[in-house]
């Protein structure tokens, strides 16, 4: 056990270790997002689509489906952010030994990925409050029986879809940057596929943004769902 916990925290200490712990969790949490907005797409399929769809979630290995899932994104989530805050510490801490400033050639989203991926986490916990746990006693009373009423609900609340908005547009402006990112450390980045590699990350990014974001416009502004 003694071994296997220096071996964890040797691996933990190393920046090649860190960032293998943000590629790995990074690409759990973009096949993630592609499957919650399928998903979450059926609000516009109607009421009993996304219903079902809520219902097959929530009785999933007798209920325990769903929390498995949950812990294990949130834990995922966790360990994303706390390797890329000690790698930034890291790089910081290198940069003031060789007095060298190296954000020169760094892009906008890459000098944010700490704001925003400590943004997408707050976002994370309120999500989770707000349609899970439901401290609304509005939504308490509609997610038991009918989840496609909740989430209209919670979308006519122009706060809410305030900060729905801008998370989902820091996230966005996080997987634009992190994406690439993943391609890189996985060793699967090249001269040749690095345009390819851009395009495909600025392309995904852009399609989460205007999926996710479209249900709460659609609902607040254009009255969706009533």
């Amino acid at each position: 056990m003694n071994a296997l916990t220096r071996c964890l925290d040797t691996y933990w200490s190393s920046s090649i270790g860190k960032k293998l712990v943000v590629a790995v969790t990074g690409l759990v949490l973009v096949v993630f997002l592609a499957g919650h907005l399928s998903g979450n797409l059926l609000m516009y399929v109607g009421r009993e689509a996304f219903n079902e769809y809520a219902h097959f979630l929530h009785t999933m290995l007798h209920g325990a489906g769903v929390w498995i899932a949950r812990i294990g994104l949130l834990a995922m989530l966790v360990l994303h952010v706390a390797a890329t805050i000690s790698l930034t510490r890291q790089n910081r801490a290198a940069r003031q030994a060789y007095k060298h400033k190296a954000t020169i050639q760094a892009s906008k989203s890459s000098r944010i990925m700490i704001v925003s991926g400590l943004t997408i986490l707050a976002f994370v916990i309120f999500h989770i409050l707000h349609y899970t746990v439901r401290v609304d006693s509005d939504l308490a009373k509609l997610g038991a029986t009918d989840p496609y009423g909740m989430v209209v609900v919670g979308f006519r609340n122009p706060l809410v879809v305030l900060f729905y908005v801008i998370s989902m547009t820091l996230l966005c402006s996080h997987l634009s940057h992190g994406v690439a990112s993943i391609f890189q450390t996985l060793g699967l980045r090249s001269k040749k596929a690095q345009g390819l590699i851009k395009l495909i990350s600025v392309g995904y990014s852009l399609f989460i943004w205007v999926g996710f974001v479209s249900i709460p416009v659609a609902i607040l502004i254009f009255g969706f769902g009533r």
